[in-house]
């Protein structure tokens, strides 16, 4: 006897519907093909003992399974609740005329428990693309699932719901007793970005905090330059608490990367914007993605969110270069000789570094040891093109005793992220039919030339600059999407010269201040 059911293979952030073939022929054998890897194959003794513990049993006979198309490769155990219950159905232990209906995927455990699996958004949203029935997933992915609306999604904690659901009765319906589809327990508009390290504890240091404004206005990258204890990092991981938060639409493009990489909880949609981390130490595989095994990096899951990399000149040279391509591209194709994944990367840089090996500015204590030859190897760490394609960079002064101990509170977050919502607002208007466009920072050039128009006075002061500071085209580029937002703030419908000169003043690292 032949049957047929549907399960779903993740690559890159989509999924393919797998169609598993399972015939039951006289003989003895078990022969599983259609490329599957060494944890599928594995599933013949996980299926065994789960339904022999629930009484059933893989029958004595010669089984061939196909996972079809053959073309991709299978991995995982989350096919084992699509293999078992092919078994079932072909071995006539029960009848399901309405199994093709539907797409199941979960691991089984040697009782019959579906353990939760990786993925499950994106094979939500292609069961609803092939028009599906529904989707009977782990009770743990299920509310992940759900917040895809045109399909009815299951969340089931054993084999037996699954047989139960699926059983043929008298009326040739589904069984009397159904599962209940889940509800989405999150619907648009999403709510504002949950309680996080707010500005107003921040001492001082207002000119950065204006700059980071600026950064997260436009979805600038940024970069913060400054002795030991100045602050830097404190400044950096309150960058969330400023940005708006996401769109339905990000949040469902966010989401899907985060459930293929598996770091999804129970809860559903994302509701705030990302914040990643890594430590310095970490291999360009890990930050960009890939692997023998497929899994997006950090910028990916960084997507729609911030990147931050603490003290950017430890970070291998070779780790950092590799951020060069997606940080124009905002996407990051990983070719190999198996295969080939593209991967979201549209993340806002937030960076820090020391302005010397001492970690002092010149002048100040301790800068003495810093002698030309080791400024040198120590600044050339991070290479020109990629400091060319971080828009902002300032400097990050030590406070005063008197700062330190000022008892006036400074601006919260709230505030500042009330004027950076009215300037992305103004930058959603505008980008409106711009191809999902979205803020200042994604504009290519020939937006740049249609938005950001400049006086002849502008021009005059731009060319001086750029003439001083040896800046390229890109950086020419950078300064006139800085200087848009900067009048976007001010709700200014032109760039004025001051908002240039301002969005100048910002690329200190072109400035050579050591």
């Amino acid at each position: 006897m032949l049957a047929k059911v549907y399960g779903s293979a993740v690559y890159g952030v989509s999924a393919v519907t797998i169609t598993v073939e399972v015939h039951i022929a006289i003989g003895i054998g078990y022969h599983l093909v259609g490329l599957p890897d060494n944890s599928v194959k594995e599933s013949h003794y996980r299926i065994a003992a789960a339904l022999l513990n629930n009484g059933y049993k893989i029958p004595g006979k010669k089984i061939t399974i196909n996972m079809a198309p053959a073309a991709h490769k299978k991995e995982g155990a989350a096919y084992d609740l699509t293999l078992a219950m092919g078994i079932i159905v072909a071995s006539a232990q029960i009848i399901s005329p309405h199994i093709g209906e539907f797409v199941m995927m979960g691991e089984l455990s040697l009782d019959g428990s579906i353990l939760p699996v990786k993925g499950v958004l994106a094979m939500a949203i292609q069961a609803k693309d092939e028009q599906f029935k529904g989707l009977i997933v782990p009770i743990q992915n299920a509310q992940e699932a759900s917040v895809v609306q045109g399909i009815s999604v299951y969340g089931v904690s054993h084999i037996n719901e699954v047989i139960d659901f699926l059983s043929h009765t008298a009326t040739s319906q589904l069984s009397t007793t159904p599962l209940i589809p889940v509800q989405m327990s999150v619907n648009p508009p999403l709510t504002d970005n949950p309680i996080t390290p707010c500005f107003s504890e921040v001492k001082g240091q207002e000119g950065v905090k204006r700059c980071m404004e600026i950064a997260a206005a436009g979805g600038h990258n940024i970069l913060l330059i400054g002795p030991p204890g100045a602050g830097k990092t404190m400044l950096a991981k309150r960058m969330p608490s400023i940005l708006p938060p996401m769109s339905f639409e990000e949040a469902l493009e966010t989401t899907k990367i985060h459930s293929v990489a598996g770091l999804l909880n129970q809860s559903g949609l994302l509701k705030a914007r990302p914040f990643r981390n890594p430590h310095h130490s970490i291999s360009d595989v890990a930050l960009v993605g890939g692997g023998s095994f497929p899994q997006p990096g950090e910028i990916s899951l960084a997507h729609n969110g911030v990147l931050f990399l603490d003290e950017l000149p430890e970070f291998k040279k070779g780790v950092l270069e590799v951020l060069r391509q997606p940080m124009e591209d905002r996407s990051i194709t990983i070719s190999r000789a198996k295969y080939t994944i593209s991967y979201p990367s549209s993340f806002m840089l937030v960076a820090s570094m020391n302005p010397s090996p001492s970690g002092f500015f010149k002048g100040q204590k301790n800068s003495f040891q810093d002698s030309p030859a080791d400024m040198h190897r120590y600044l050339a760490k991070v290479s020109g093109p990629l400091l060319d394609r971080i828009d902002l960079q300032i400097e990050v002064q030590p406070l005063s005793f008197e700062k330190l101990t000022d008892i006036h509170k400074s601006e919260s977050s709230t505030e500042i992220l009330n004027r950076v919502k009215n300037a992305r607002n103004i930058q959603t208007n505008r980008f409106l039919n711009k191809n999902g466009h979205t803020h200042n920072a994604q504009m290519n050039h020939a937006m740049v030339a249609e938005y950001c128009s400049i006086s002849s006075n502008s021009k005059l002061l731009l060319k001086s600059a750029m003439k001083r500071l040896s800046l390229s085209a890109r950086a020419y580029d950078r300064i006139l999407k800085v200087a848009r937002t900067i009048a976007d703030l001010e709700l200014s419908p032109a760039i004025e010269s001051y908002h240039l000169a301002e969005a100048i003043q910002y690329r200190g690292m072109d400035r050579k201040l050591w």
